[in-house]
């Protein structure tokens, strides 16, 4: 959220805005889905057209970023959240992709959410800068995303 230099608090950014108007529509268009495998399958489908969306370098990782999430944990499920690639299990995002356009950001980021079994010991992280994907750093995703749905 936005704030002056004052401390006092201006309101929700443009983007952030945007973001909850996403989410909003989201649960509309999901409380309208018929079956849960046609549910699956559409959801599915908002995934990828919103990534084919994206700029060059955020979409060229928000797709390898979505294969390396769908190949190492099969048991997620895709789908939006506030606009942005999200995976979930039983119903409950574990991780998701946010790109650095929607929210003016240097770089890509890589979240968890409490769901994500990823403690260790009493401090961890539950988010990942992005701004290129090596082999090395779709290995660590995978090895993540395993151990979030373990």
């Amino acid at each position: 959220m936005s704030s002056t230099e004052s401390g006092k608090h201006e309101g929700f950014t443009a983007e952030e805005r945007a973001a909850m108007k996403d989410h909003a529509q989201e649960l509309k268009k999901e409380a309208r889905r018929s079956s849960r495998a046609d549910k699956a399958a559409e959801a599915e489908r908002d995934v990828l057209a919103k990534i084919a969306e994206m700029q060059d370098s955020d979409r060229i990782m928000a797709e390898r970023v979505h294969a390396v999430i769908t190949a190492g944990a099969p048991v997620l499920a895709p789908k939006l959240w506030y606009g942005m690639p999200a995976y979930a299990l039983d119903g409950k995002v574990v991780c998701f992709f946010q790109c650095a356009e929607k929210f003016k950001a240097r770089y890509a980021t890589l979240g968890f959410s409490d769901q994500a079994k990823l403690d260790e010991g009493t401090m961890w992280s539950t988010a990942f800068a992005l701004t290129e994907l090596t082999a090395e750093a779709e290995a660590r995703i995978s090895a993540l995303v395993k151990q979030a749905v373990s």
